[in-house]
């Protein structure tokens, strides 16, 4: 059953925001973000301090997708007010392994007491600090903060031994606002 469908999310103040077509840019005091979406037969309008996604005439599926862009245009906004933050912590128990970043590659040495050294990807648009045996990750876009904490767990996964005794790893700990 098609029915009248608009969600309304509102801007705050010092966040300025620019609707083109499809892409809309969101500035606030830490930075700049820009996304396309990809609208269909969507709505997409600034009225006022507000921003208004719908439609007239909306299925399930204009449902699913107002909803979802929603979500991204929230969390834009917040991330634009203050960044998102990311902890994961080094843990060892056999051999202690360093992790060191250059350029945006995280270079992990000693892991397992492997002689070779594991390499993961950092998206860039990221801040990231180690302070011993912590990993802070900052962004401003949450897709990019919370794969880059994905990539450096991903690197320390240990295949072909017990997990319940090999626990070494490198684990996500903090995401935005949750405790794990």
């Amino acid at each position: 059953m098609k029915k009248k469908l608009f969600q309304e999310i509102e801007i705050p103040e010092k966040v300025d925001v620019d609707i083109k077509e499809n892409e809309i840019s969101i500035k606030g005091p830490e930075g700049e973000l820009k996304r396309k979406f990809n609208l269909n037969n969507l709505v997409f309008e600034k009225k006022e301090n507000k921003i208004i996604i719908g439609n007239e005439k909306a299925t399930k599926k204009e449902k699913k997708l107002i909803n979802t862009f929603a979500s991204h245009i929230k969390n834009m906004i917040k991330g634009v007010q203050k960044k998102f933050e990311y902890k994961l912590k080094i843990c060892f128990s056999h051999f202690p392994f360093t992790v060191e970043i250059k350029d945006n590659i995280a270079i992990i040495k000693n892991f397992l007491g492997e002689k070779i050294e594991r390499k993961c990807k950092l998206p860039e648009g990221i801040e990231i600090e180690i302070n011993k045996q912590e990993i802070t990750i900052k962004s401003i876009n949450k897709e990019l903060a919370g794969q880059a904490a994905a990539n450096l767990e991903r690197a320390t996964k240990i295949k072909g031994r017990d997990i319940r005794i090999f626990q070494d790893g490198i684990y996500i700990t903090h995401k935005d606002g949750k405790e794990i």
